[in-house]
């Protein structure tokens, strides 16, 4: 028996609102632009980003917040 049934999409996608721009990083973690691009460009400090296609460049919100308290201290491009 076959069953056309549409699968189920996964439920824990982040929200729209879950990932924030370089600028709004900086403005969060009280630093600035320059120094999260050199955090990333060294690739051994700064919180972890997300490098979507060849140019943008997003930040999630839960991993800003980690950093911040200190529980993540180095930069995993995923």
């Amino acid at each position: 028996m076959q069953t056309n049934a549409t699968p189920t999409p996964p439920t824990t996608l982040p929200n729209p609102g879950d990932y924030v721009s370089t600028d709004e990083a900086a403005r969060i973690l009280g630093v600035s632009r320059q120094t999260l691009c050199n955090w990333r460009w060294s690739g051994n400090a700064g919180p972890r980003f997300h490098k979507i296609g060849a140019r943008l460049v997003r930040y999630h919100r839960a991993d800003l917040a980690a950093f911040a308290a200190g529980e993540s201290g180095k930069v995993d491009a995923a």
